[in-house]
């Protein structure tokens, strides 16, 4: 299926019904007085996520969305009823964000996560609410008001924990495919990779990471160069980056040393947050070098780097040196796991403590 992850969309709540101007007429009662009924209220326009769904690409083709009119309130003081919402599936991990005010209004990162993005009309008024002591038979009734009209966008970000990232063809899709049960094309040519691939890599039971093997980017990415900015925000959502380089370029004018800034550079750019994201180098493609000169090259670019984070050197394609990897991936999040624990632990004492202390208080009061 092909990925689609932009769409713009129009939605229209239900407008409310008119509210009833109508008398009660029966035989034997003269003067029935006012029975005219509100009008129902209009629909509301939800949006819902959808763990099953993974594109946006029903929006190519339906674009407006609507909600049910409220219906008119009528005599006998029956209320009209409320027009049916409407609600529009989305993949878990959508952004919709007003296009009037670019303001972002809601985030779906969890399955059945729902948003209200637009609010339905009430109902009118009918006559009987309108009488009186002095005005026993009014006329008067209150139209329905309509329901809120917004256009929106929606963006699709991946949700994974780890994202890959590197120039084309620096074997991310081989290495996912290494390491998941993920299966991205691989060939030997540039942006192989034209939508997002996740995979799980389950290192054991309850103990298991999404990784992302992003389209490969290039200089100007941040201004769009290439598959560009379309492709850079799926890394906001992940908690760690694998940098792979090709250590071993069929060309000797690259220069992997100077990837890694260009790429670093295009992160500043795009989003200072992400580029002080937890980045780790993985030196790919080791298998095209004898173990001394892949030894030799992997220091010399560690050196030209001044690299400082976990480094690793691989062969994606014959899966060496992989797992460890993942391994040490597994324990960054089992330790961020950790620390997020402890900190809600120390929250929770604190919390109690400053309960336990009004308590006291009160009491002594």
């Amino acid at each position: 299926m092909k990925f689609v992850d932009e769409a713009e969309i129009k939605v229209t709540a239900g407008a409310g019904g008119n509210g009833c101007v109508s008398f009660r007429r029966e035989k034997f009662i003269p003067f029935g007085g006012p029975d005219g009924g509100d009008g129902g209220d209009g629909g509301h326009i939800w949006i819902l996520a959808d763990e099953g769904l993974n594109t946006l690409i029903d929006f190519r083709h339906q674009r407006q969305f609507r909600a049910g009119r409220g219906e008119n309130g009528m005599g006998r003081q029956m209320f009209g009823k409320n027009g049916e919402d409407t609600i529009i599936r989305v993949p878990v991990g959508t952004v919709i964000t007003s296009l009037e005010t670019e303001e972002i209004i809601g985030d779906l990162a969890e399955d059945g996560q729902r948003l209200k993005v637009a609010q339905g009309g009430h109902g009118g008024k009918g006559n009987v609410n309108f009488k009186s002591s002095t005005n026993r038979a009014p006329r008067r009734a209150t139209p329905g008001t309509t329901g809120d009209v917004r256009e929106l966008r929606l963006e699709l970000k991946v949700l994974a924990d780890v994202g890959l990232l590197g120039f084309p063809n620096a074997g991310k899709s081989t290495f996912v495919r290494a390491v998941s049960a993920a299966t991205p094309r691989v060939a030997d040519y540039p942006f192989t990779t034209l939508q997002p691939h996740l995979g799980v890599v389950r290192i054991e039971a309850y103990r298991s990471f999404v990784i992302a093997d992003i389209p490969g980017l290039i200089e100007g990415a941040s201004e769009g160069a290439g598959l560009g900015i379309q492709f850079l925000k799926h890394l906001g959502r992940t908690s760690l980056l694998l940098h792979l380089v090709d250590m071993a370029p069929l060309d000797d004018d690259i220069d992997p040393i100077q990837q890694v800034r260009v790429l670093e550079k295009e992160l500043k750019k795009y989003d200072a947050q992400l580029a002080n994201r937890p980045r780790w180098l993985v030196l790919n493609k080791a298998d095209l070098l004898d173990p001394a000169e892949a030894a030799k090259r992997a220091k010399a670019i560690i050196k030209g780097l001044k690299w400082k984070a976990p480094w690793f050197m691989v062969s994606a394609l014959g899966r060496e040196g992989t797992m460890p990897i993942m391994l040490k991936v597994q324990e960054f999040f089992d330790a961020q796991k950790l620390a997020e624990t402890e900190a809600a632990i120390e929250a929770k004492a604190v919390l109690d403590a400053q309960l336990a202390a009004d308590a006291a208080k009160h009491a002594a009061d």
